[in-house]
Formats: C-alpha cells, sequence, structure tokens
C-alpha cells in the first residue's frame, strides 16, 4: 500500500478525516500499536504537504491523464506496444546499432574495435511477488533469452530487487536463489545488482518486485529488422515461464508450475552459436511478449514485412500439459508468452537449423513464413484469419478476465493524450539540457 500516495489523494480532495483514515488503513497491514501507527500516519502527511505542489520544470510531472491500467501499458498488447512506440520518441536518436525505435528483444552498441555490446533487463512477473524463488527464476531466464536472440552468448547477468517495508528479509534470498538456480544451469554468472524497499517507509505491505539485466559480447548479429521476404519461420517447443507458471497458480492448477521449470530455449540457442548458422540467420526472438500475436506485429512494423503462420503447426510445439490447461480455462495460448524461440532465416538453412536444435533434445518445426506487406495473418482450418493483437494480451487469470482485452470506446482519444503528453516530456527535456548548458 502507498501511504504517501494515499495521504496525497486525500489532501487534494480536503478530506478532513484524512489522518484518522490513513492510521486506521496503516493497523490493517503493519503489525504495530495505533500510537506508532498515528505518528506514521502524521509524519507522511508532513511530507505529502510539503511536495503537493512543486513547481519548476525538474519537479513538476509530465501528465498525460491517462492511467497505466487503463492504456494497458505492461499488458503486452496495442496499448503497452504504442506506449513503448512513444518511449523511443522521448528517448530520441541515439548512436547505438540497436535500440528502441527497432523494438528489438536488447539494445545493442558497436564498441571501436568492432564487437557488438548486447544490453537487456527483464522486470519480473508482477504477479509473482509471492514466489520469490519462481520470480527469480523466470526472470533470470528472460534477460538471458533476450540476449541469446540478438546472436550472443550473455558473459553475465545483474539483478535489481524491491521489497516492501513489511515484506521478509528471506524474499531476497529466496529470490536470488532462483536466479542463481538459472545462473549455475547456464554458467552465467550473477555478478552485481541492487536491493532496496519499494518506496522507503512510504510503501506498506509485502510486495516485490524486481529486474535482472544481462549483457553479452559477440561479432554477429541478429535483429529483427534484417527479417526478409521469402525467409521461413520456426519455433521451438515451449511450455511458458512466468505467465504460464501464473495461470496455473491462480487456477488452482499448481502442478503444471513445473513444466516450466527447464532451461531447453538457453540450450538450444547455445546449439545454434556452437554450430556457427547464426550468421545464417535474419532474426531471432522469444514468444513473450503478448504471445506470438504481439511479436508477429512488432517485427512486421520493424523490418516492412508481412507474417503468414500456420497454426496447425504452432499448436503441436506447445507443451501439451499447458496448453491443455489453457484450453481449459479458454486462454488463447497465441496471445501469452510460450517462451519458445521464434527463428527467421533464408529457407536454404531451415533444415540444419532445426537439425542442430533437435540435438539439444528440443522440437523445433517451420511454422510460417515471411511475404510481401504488411502486419501478420494465421491460417486456421484452411482459412486465412487476421492475427493481430489485442488490446491486451490473452487474459490468463481471473483478474484479467475480468477486466477483459476489448479496446476501451476512448482509445482514439486516450492515444491523443499519450501524444501530448510524450512530447511534453521531449521538450521539458531540452529545456533542462539547456539550463543545464548554460550553468
Amino acid at each position: 500500500m502507498d501511504i504517501e500516495g494515499y495521504a496525497k489523494r486525500g489532501l487534494k480532495n480536503n478530506e478532513p478525516d484524512i489522518e484518522d483514515r490513513l492510521t486506521a488503513r496503516i493497523l490493517e497491514v503493519k503489525k504495530t500499536s495505533p500510537e506508532h501507527a498515528r505518528k506514521l500516519a502524521q509524519a507522511t502527511i508532513t511530507e505529502a504537504k510539503a511536495t503537493l505542489n512543486l513547481k519548476g520544470d525538474v519537479l513538476e510531472p509530465t501528465v498525460s491523464g491517462v492511467t497505466m491500467g487503463e492504456f494497458g501499458v505492461g499488458s503486452r498488447g496495442l496499448g503497452d506496444f504504442y506506449t513503448h512506440e512513444k518511449i523511443a520518441e522521448v528517448i530520441g536518436k541515439t548512436s547505438a546499432v540497436v535500440d528502441t525505435t527497432h523494438l528489438d528483444d536488447s539494445g545493442v552498441v558497436k564498441t571501436e574495435g568492432g564487437e557488438y555490446v548486447i544490453l537487456t533487463v527483464d522486470g519480473m512477473h508482477s504477479r509473482l511477488s509471492d514466489y520469490s524463488f519462481l520470480a527469480g527464476f523466470h526472470v533470470a531466464r528472460a534477460a538471458l533469452r533476450d540476449v541469446y536472440v540478438m546472436g550472443s552468448r550473455p558473459i553475465a547477468m545483474l539483478s535489481d530487487i524491491h521489497v516492501a517495508d513489511d515484506g521478509d528479509v528471506g524474499k531476497i534470498f529466496d529470490h536470488i536463489a532462483g536466479i542463481t538456480a538459472v545462473s549455475e544451469l547456464s554458467g552465467i554468472p550473477l555478478i552485481t545488482g541492487s536491493t532496496l524497499r519499494i518506496g522507503g517507509d512510504m510503501v506498506i505491505g509485502e510486495r516485490m518486485t524486481g529486474a535482472v539485466g544481462a549483457v553479452g559480447v559477440s561479432a554477429d548479429l541478429t535483429s529483427r529488422e534484417q527479417t526478409q521476404v521469402g525467409d521461413v519461420i520456426l519455433m521451438t517447443e515451449g511450455a511458458g515461464g512466468g505467465t504460464i507458471s501464473t495461470t496455473a497458480l491462480y487456477y488452482g492448477m499448481h502442478d503444471i508450475v513445473d513444466e516450466t521449470i527447464n532451461i531447453k530455449f538457453l540450450e538450444a540457442c547455445d546449439k545454434l552459436l556452437e554450430s556457427g548458422l547464426v550468421k545464417h540467420i535474419h532474426a531471432m526472438t522469444d514468444v513473450t511478449n503478448g504471445g506470438i500475436r504481439g511479436d508477429a506485429k512488432e517485427i512486421s512494423r520493424t523490418a516492412g514485412v508481412k507474417l503468414t503462420f500456420e497454426e496447425k503447426e504452432m499448436r503441436k510445439l506447445v507443451n501439451p500439459v499447458v496448453l491443455e490447461m489453457l484450453e481449459s480455462l479458454e486462454i488463447d495460448y497465441l496471445g501469452v508468452s510460450l517462451d519458445a524461440l521464434l527463428i527467421i532465416a533464408p529457407e536454404e538453412y531451415a533444415e540444419d537449423i532445426m537439425k542442430t536444435i533437435r540435438s539439444a533434445d528440443v522440437d523445433i518445426a517451420v511454422i510460417g513464413k515471411v511475404v510481401e506487406g504488411t502486419g501478420s495473418e494465421i491460417i486456421i482450418d484452411g482459412q486465412v484469419r487476421d492475427f493481430t493483437p489485442r488490446f491486451r494480451e490473452s487474459a490468463y487469470t481471473p483478474i484479467k478476465k475480468m477486466i477483459g482485452d476489448e479496446n476501451p470506446r476512448d482509445y482514439d482519444e486516450m492515444k491523443k493524450a499519450i501524444d501530448r503528453a510524450a512530447l511534453d516530456a521531449i521538450e521539458k527535456k531540452r529545456r533542462v539540457i539547456e539550463m543545464v548548458k548554460n550553468k
């Protein structure tokens, strides 16, 4: 619970009993005395008052009037993709070989010696806060995947862990154990990181969040923009990670979590790198952001091509236990993270790639092709169907099903507000840079 936010909302609304109400809220969460809770409420209100109406470029926030939840940010659908495009605009043009404008899995810079340095960071799944080992395992795996798919073997990881004020310190150790389980299985060390409380004294409760970053160095590079007409699309088997674990947990199918505990993706990539076939691969990605629907949209936009998929071939590659769970819950498996490896390469290399991947005891098949055009389509039972992502990824928990995945009626108006906020942030950045230069 964000007690600073609670206090500021009460002050803005001129609520006369804000101190009593905040004290009561604190007592609901913290194991403390009424006297201590009231003192904490009073101190929070004092700080909130001091920071309620700040002035000046550096201190005044950029406001869009649209909330994260309303616009589906982080929900791996249209709203989330649109926001990431705006993030790239705020960052602006860079000297990187691959940056945020490419919507790729990692960023890449080139050294003076001609080597590519690949850098990525992944946030842990927000619904795995109570399962810190599992959260650590899956976020570490995700970060390593994002470096691998750029054509490089990761050389190191870093972590960032934030636990709210009432969280048990053991969460930190459990989370690190999950990360380093992947580290020891893959041989890629966790070498540094940061550990903090969420919001310091101002966020009470037990919530945990965090991220894992990874770095790699390579002489070759694969990126989505290299996708070409005539390429074939291959996919490895997938059993999911954080998303599938979350589905299993919150629908009471706990045994299915074990299906996600593996490093098959990493082993498959190692085999590819050892084989030397990576230099013939145009693009690779992990099937995560909004499922294959989301990945197809991003690749199409970046490379200026159209992707066509065969659903019957994709279905065969989904872990059967996971697929049965998703279909029993009426969750579209094409719109959730499967943690499979997607490879786009010239057709003449497809057989060699598949042979190499299978030597790692990982199944793989051709699931589609790249053609002229834009967007993507999928063939189901001989019928060509649209394959664009929804506003949010497939609803995979009871709460997500309640919220739904349809475009809000005022989506276009929200986009305009997001556009204005991005432009405001860009202009603010310009003014502050000028201020610093003129000091």
